[in-house]
């Protein structure tokens, strides 16, 4: 119940206004975002970069409103990829398409894509597409295999364990020998189209990895660049230590070596497992968000934790 309401405050306008001017928001905040500038957020990559963990660098936003919002949103993704070259950053970069424009114009979408790709490769860099809610999933995928068709290779996509359709995406997008990222979903959806349960979604997470590490056994399977920016083809994003374990289990059975897939995780969410997995020496990636645009994306971190929950209850209540 707590989950619904944090996702159906996460769109909600008079929510965001009001929630947005507490101080202790935005202090609770800053645990899962890395600042509200491109600067506060370099120094956070070179800071995970220190200690061995590679980066997806993500400026917060969506759903922009005007082709205007959508041109600064792609200018915003360039300069972000410009900022890594500059430190010569073990780290990518995440975007979501309806901040590029994608419910405004698809072929508006496009162009925009095309040109942080081509930023993207001139920096030798990648750009991992994140996916939205359900209705979006078909714009998405068109969009992915367009640019692919288009040549740029740089390029990889996310799916949703949560979705009943993602089996069926994914054994597709293996076939394509697509770096996909592999996560369990933090939209709300209806159970039309996703399962309700919690146990049914780790179940079709777990098989869905399943599928990604037999892929990465076939010859050719996109591995771990050397310089840590273009990512594997199995990325299993996840903070659940059973999915973990089961992953590392089937991975070690089929005989992958420890670097032809990579956990992935949170900016501020179990710091102390993702130490652990680079220890093992295991590749792990860390989605740095930040700018102002940081409601939503708080919203659906609560809906996820609710011990956060509850301290930002207790806080409103003193206040």
């Amino acid at each position: 119940m707590l989950r619904s309401l944090f996702i159906s405050l996460s769109k909600s306008e008079w929510a965001k206004d009001q929630i947005m001017r507490w101080d202790f928001a935005w202090n609770m905040a800053t645990r899962f975002v890395a600042g509200e500038t491109l600067e506060s957020a370099i120094e956070v990559v070179r800071t995970l970069n220190e200690k061995g963990i590679n980066v997806t660098f993500d400026h917060l936003g969506e759903f922009t409103a005007t082709p205007e919002e959508a041109r600064k949103a792609a200018e915003d993704a360039i300069a972000m990829l410009d900022a890594i070259e500059e430190i010569d950053g073990r780290a990518g970069i995440s975007i979501k398409l309806s901040q590029m424009g994608l419910l405004i114009d698809k072929s508006l979408c496009a162009e925009h894509l095309r040109m942080i790709l081509q930023s993207a490769k001139t920096h030798g860099n990648f750009v991992r597409i994140d996916m939205e809610d359900a209705t979006t999933v078909d714009d998405t995928l068109a969009l992915y295999r367009q640019m692919r068709s288009e040549g740029f290779e740089n390029v990889g996509v996310v799916l949703q364990s949560y979705l009943y359709r993602t089996e069926a995406d994914m054994e597709v997008l293996l076939r394509e020998a697509a770096r996909v990222r592999l996560c369990k979903g933090a939209y709300k959806e209806s159970p039309d189209v996703a399962y309700p349960k919690k146990a049914d979604v780790d179940v079709n997470y777990d098989r869905l990895v399943d599928m990604m590490l037999e892929a990465a056994t076939r010859h050719g399977a996109p591995r771990l660049s050397p310089d840590g920016r273009i990512p594997p083809l199995p990325a299993i994003a996840t903070h659940d230590e059973l999915r973990i374990a089961n992953a590392k289990r089937v991975a070690e059975k089929l005989g992958l070596p420890k670097d032809a897939l990579e956990f992935q995780m949170l900016y501020g969410i179990r710091r102390d497992l993702q130490e652990q997995l680079v220890a093992e020496g295991y590749p792990v990636r860390v989605y740095v968000p930040y700018g102002t645009q940081w409601y939503p994306y708080f919203m659906r971190r609560l809906a996820e934790r609710p011990a956060n929950v509850w301290f930002l209850l207790s806080n409103l209540l003193r206040e």
